[in-house]
């Protein structure tokens, strides 16, 4: 095998704008071969992974879920370190180790898992993707009457901008933790969902709700944004918002 770069999750939303950036042979993981250049493996089971991993100096680990990342990540990098790869390269989520949710507490442990694997590393967290965004305000909107959360914010991030910075990364020297990946403006929940409906125009009630906890006071406290000091991506909500 002579690839050099494997992408889990390569045929993902975020592995697919990915892949066709990479200058350099790529294999990609997945659970059933998809073309020719995917190989065969579960990130869960870690069934097929040292036969993936055979060969690869760096490692784009992009695959994700609501359950099991961070077992999954556990077995790859255990996988990576019995094959001497060079370089993991993650891709993490803004608020990790400060919004209370289970979500956010399993990438953090992936995270972990990813340091201490005594391989070279870097991880990216970055914001949600303007996909993301998108499919939550479009759900939202079909409610006869749309529950606005008070103080919930998002700095949504173009995923081929996100893209263009992990392959910057992936070329380059371990650089453990980097700085945070966001869009380039930050909106409440009810301007994200108004300007969905306009562009559909439609109308919808909207109903401020306030969410309890320490989830809401997280939210209001703004742990999912990074106001100073992230790296900011070019595209806009409002351009996504007129492709989509």
């Amino acid at each position: 095998m002579t690839s050099s770069i494997l992408v889990t999750g390569g045929t993902g939303l975020l592995g697919s704008h990915v892949v066709p950036l990479l200058d350099a042979d790529v294999r990609i993981l997945s659970r059933r071969t998809a073309n020719s250049r995917c190989v065969t493996g579960d990130l869960l089971t870690g069934e097929g992974l040292d036969a993936a991993v055979a060969g690869i100096d760096t490692i784009m680990h992009l695959a994700g879920g609501q359950k099991g990342d961070d077992v999954a990540t556990r077995n790859l990098v255990e996988a990576a370190a019995r094959a001497g790869v060079r370089h993991v390269v993650y891709i993490s989520v803004i608020g990790a180790d400060r919004v209370p949710l289970g979500w956010m507490r399993m990438k953090l442990a992936a995270e972990r898992a990813v340091a201490e694997s005594g391989l070279p590393w870097t991880t990216l967290r970055a914001a949600q993707f303007h996909d993301l965004v998108y499919k939550t305000v479009r759900t939202m909107a079909r409610l006869p009457v749309v529950p606005v959360p008070g103080g919930l914010r998002f700095q949504p991030v173009d995923a081929g901008d996100v893209a263009a910075r992990l392959v910057e990364l992936a070329l380059s020297e371990p650089a453990g933790l980097v700085p945070d990946m966001a869009g380039p403006a930050v909106y409440p929940i009810g301007d994200l969902i108004k300007s969905y409906l306009d562009k559909q125009r439609k109308r919808r009630p909207m109903l401020p709700v306030r969410v309890p906890g320490k989830v809401g006071r997280a939210y209001r406290a703004g742990a999912n944004l990074t106001l100073h000091g992230a790296t900011l991506g070019h595209r806009t909500w409002e351009e996504f918002l007129r492709a989509a």
